[in-house]
């Protein structure tokens, strides 16, 4: 069914959009909630005659979203978030600890406006600031390890043991060969012993 949304929803559209949605969603969200109405052809007559009366102002709406845009263009975050020795991360980085690290930054952004996939490793990430239909901005998020100094050094540890454990079985393969090459050489003498034993006695 087509509604009319009477305020922004992130992910569906902006106020004064006519969308698509499934039916059970219009009917029993977001007509109820007062957050859209049906997308009659009287209500996109009225819709058409407001619009045009308010384009002044839209306008100044898109503006102001510019100016506000303006203030993260070149922003790059790095959140430092908790992770496992497998790299995977305690909880995930979202919309939330953007908002915080902006706000660490002196950039007020709502947490509502703000959508990126949840990130659950390290890695690069990108965060869309929704501030207009019109005006949206890429905020590249790098999400690297707090307790680096940790896993560096539980890593360090591992490879200590795992390299003893090379050199203990490179000894012990040393070793082996050693008895083999001692053996052999031993082989021959006892032969030849062996051969002198067994000769008959000249008469």
């Amino acid at each position: 069914m087509e509604i009319i949304l009477k305020e922004d929803i992130i992910g569906l559209g902006f106020k004064n959009d006519i969308v698509n949605v499934k039916s059970g969603y219009g009917r029993n969200y977001l007509i109820p909630q007062g957050k859209g109405v049906i997308a009659s052809p009287s209500a996109k007559k009225v819709l058409a005659e407001n619009l045009k009366q308010q384009a002044h102002k839209i306008a100044a709406q898109k503006a102001a979203a510019e100016e506000k845009a303006a203030v993260l263009e070149g922003v790059a975050l790095e959140i430092a978030a908790k992770v496992s020795a497998t790299g995977q991360l305690y909880g995930s980085v979202g919309a939330a600890q953007v908002a915080d690290a902006l706000a660490q930054m002196g950039k007020e952004v709502d947490r509502k406006i703000i959508t990126m996939k949840d990130a659950k490793k390290l890695g690069d990430y990108v965060a869309l600031v929704h501030f207009h239909k019109e005006v949206t901005v890429e905020i590249p998020v790098k999400v690297v390890a707090e307790n680096a100094a940790e896993l560096k050094a539980a890593a360090d540890a591992e490879a200590a043991i795992r390299a003893a454990a090379d050199a203990k079985a490179a000894a012990a393969e040393a070793a082996d060969e050693a008895e083999v090459l001692e053996a052999l050489d031993a082989a021959p003498a006892e032969e030849a012993t062996a051969s002198a034993e067994e000769a008959p006695a000249e008469a």
